[in-house]
């Protein structure tokens, strides 16, 4: 597994299945890094964004462990790995069907020691883990409660022996547990009580109960409306069987798409002063025998620390600071820990002030900033597209950095800062040493801006924000539903944001680009402080795709204008219309939040996406069948 999936897609809490078909679920931060270990030198993992370690209110970052064998003269960070628990727990025999639970850190294969099936052998034959689990939405997993489930209790003194049979019929009406039977189906009254009950329905959630509050057929349905089955609490991922929680639990097969919706948040890195410290110096703050004392003077000295206090204290690294002078010394200091920026609340939870965040990088990127970690130039705006596109920004050099700060389950509602880092570790780190596991890596990209007149003539439009108010009007009955917080569902965003989809996809054909490489951001805001109309495709890729220049390339004038022209021309016939156009006007795909917008068209793999593949329409990019000058750049067509 590399180290970036660490991050996302197979976190912490996320399963994974191993080379020996055992499926497992990566551990909590707890013991990643073992305190014990004397060759623990963190240095090699620290990671550093001073935005982001200011919105997350953590210490610092830390890339995954990497397996390292050591040497002779270096055992430093020798073997180590990134712990992970057996789960699900129980396994079923493919031969006598029976169910069997083993702890979450057993470690061997799991044998059926049913005599049937041991006979002459002295070993039984390897058992195959269950396909399904129990969630919630507050995160937590469990096994799925196959005892409770087939007697229709759940404090049932039976304890006999159960058995997962497929009877053959299609879906989960075909998967039945039956207490008390043998191989052969046969009743077996020795082992059991005989209870047999099918698993239809148990991954169905979205119902009510007698209240009216939130419920799932699992919950209503395991014991009875009036003794609800509700979670247990469980966070295998931290050895923990059992906790407080009071919300409903739905069945779930663990390899299905809800199970795990990793939270991550990107910053692109900014410097406090463009120019002012290089590439050179960074790295050498980065040292192992550097970094911890540029850390301690920090803590002590803050934003007070003097050129004279940062002399003083990199002076154990010989005569390698005396080629820098004292002024780029002091940019350094300021730049790696954030000090001179805007300072903002710190027991207010940011994790939806979106706008805000991105405004920093919004400003920065449009200009052409100059820096070893960021630098940009203006290529030109081609004079077809100049009336709709105010700027073109080609960005050689940009690093990204990519942090989990949580997850949750069943669906990917809103989660606060605070409740998704408690969701990693056991036991909560105080700020000053508290870190997140993060993943960095470098790239290139294409930044262009709308025209802001334009942009703002065509959403005056009456019929473009009618086309608009179609999915504002959807998600906001859905978030209703769920407690979540109304978003800014604007036609800008819509439009903007369906660009970048054709856009990407035009460019995997035409740059040679793997259609998981580039990634979208979206700069969109109707903030009278903080308007913004800006997109950036990038390659922040972490092999040598990212840095090749090919992305870099298509941003000159004679180059993008084609680009434009072909994804506009690709976008005005779907390979499914006229069933994708007509049929999206009443909504398809997740949450029913598109309109013209299908697989065929407009959807990205969902790493590349920003928003799970909501919020698209290509009537507001190109115009619909009915009204072909509907969309913004409907008179490029």
């Amino acid at each position: 597994m590399r180290r970036a999936q660490l991050v996302s897609p197979f976190g912490v809490g996320a399963m994974s299945v191993l080379v020996d078909s055992s499926s497992v679920i990566t551990a909590g931060l707890d013991h990643w890094f073992p305190r014990n270990n004397a060759d623990l030198a963190l240095e090699d993992f620290r990671v550093n964004d001073w935005r982001l370690e200011a919105r997350l209110k953590v210490q610092e970052f830390r890339l995954p462990p990497d397996y390292r064998k050591g040497s002779p003269e270096d055992h430093r960070n020798e073997k180590l790995s990134v712990p992970a628990l057996r789960f699900p727990c129980y396994s079923f025999c493919v031969y006598c069907k029976r169910l069997k639970k083993v702890p979450l850190s057993f470690q061997e294969a799991v044998r059926c020691d049913e005599p049937t099936c041991v006979g002459k052998r002295r070993l039984g034959p390897k058992m195959s883990q269950v396909p399904f689990v129990a969630i919630c939405k507050k995160g937590h997993i469990d096994d799925f409660p196959f005892k409770d489930w087939v007697h229709r209790s759940k404090n049932s003194g039976c304890n006999g022996v159960l058995r997962l049979f497929s009877t053959g019929g299609g879906g989960l009406e075909g998967q039945v547990v039956r207490c008390g039977y043998d191989a052969k189906n046969m009743r077996d009254e020795r082992k059991g009580c005989g209870a047999s009950r099918s698993l239809q329905g148990i991954t169905t959630g979205g119902k009510k109960d007698e209240s009216g509050e939130e419920s799932t057929y699992l919950t209503q349905q395991l014991a009875g409306r009036t003794d609800p089955h509700l979670c247990t609490g469980a966070r295998p991922w931290l050895h923990e069987e059992r906790g407080p929680c009071d919300q409903p639990v739905q069945g779930a097969l663990r390899a299905s798409g809800n199970v795990y919706f990793p939270f991550v948040e990107s910053s692109i890195f900014l410097p406090q002063k463009v120019g002012a410290v290089s590439g050179a110096l960074r790295d050498l703050l980065n040292r192992a025998d550097v970094a911890p004392v540029m850390s301690m003077l920090f803590t002590m000295r803050g934003k007070d620390a003097t050129v004279a206090d940062i002399r003083l204290t990199t002076r154990g690294a010989g005569e390698l600071f005396d080629q820098f002078s004292d002024y780029e010394l002091f940019a350094a200091y300021q730049d790696r820990f954030g000090i001179g920026a805007a300072e903002e609340d710190g027991d207010e939870d940011q994790s939806g002030d979106l706008d805000i965040w991105r405004y920093p990088e919004f400003k920065l990127l449009r200009e052409t900033p100059q820096d070893d970690e960021l630098r940009a130039s203006d290529p030109g705006v081609a004079a077809a597209i100049a009336a709709h596109v105010d700027r073109v920004r080609s960005v050689t050099v940009l690093r990204e950095t990519r942090v989990l700060r949580g997850f949750t389950r069943g669906r990917d509602g809103e989660l606060k800062i605070a409740e998704g880092k408690a969701m990693l570790r056991r036991r909560p780190l105080p700020p000053d040493k508290d870190w997140l596991p993060a993943y960095v890596v470098k790239g290139e990209g294409i930044y262009f801006e709308l025209d802001r007149g334009r942009l703002a003539t065509w959403e005056a439009r009456g019929d473009v924000q009618a086309r608009a108010a179609l999915i504002a009007n959807q998600y906001g009955q859905v978030i209703t539903d769920r407690g979540g917080s109304p978003r800014d569902i604007s036609p800008r965003m819509i439009m903007l944001h369906t660009f970048a989809h054709l856009l990407i996809n035009e460019l995997v054909f035409t740059c040679g680009y793997s259609s998981a490489s580039l990634r979208e951001r979206l700069y969109i805001s109707r903030d009278g402080g903080r308007d913004m109309s800006g997109l950036l495709i990038y390659t922040a890729a972490g092999d040598s795709e990212g840095t090749m220049g090919g992305l870099v390339r298509m941003s000159r004038p004679d180059r993008l204008q084609p680009v434009f022209a072909s994804a506009l021309s690709d976008a005005h016939w779907c390979s499914t219309d006229p069933v994708c156009m007509d049929a999206g006007e009443r909504g398809q795909g997740p949450d029913s939040c598109n309109l013209a917008a299908c697989h065929g068209c407009a959807l990205l793999p969902e790493t590349s996406c920003e928003e799970f593949n909501r919020f698209l329409d290509r009537g507001l990019v190109i115009g619909t069948f009915d009204n072909p000058s509907l969309g913004f750049f409907s008179d490029l067509t």
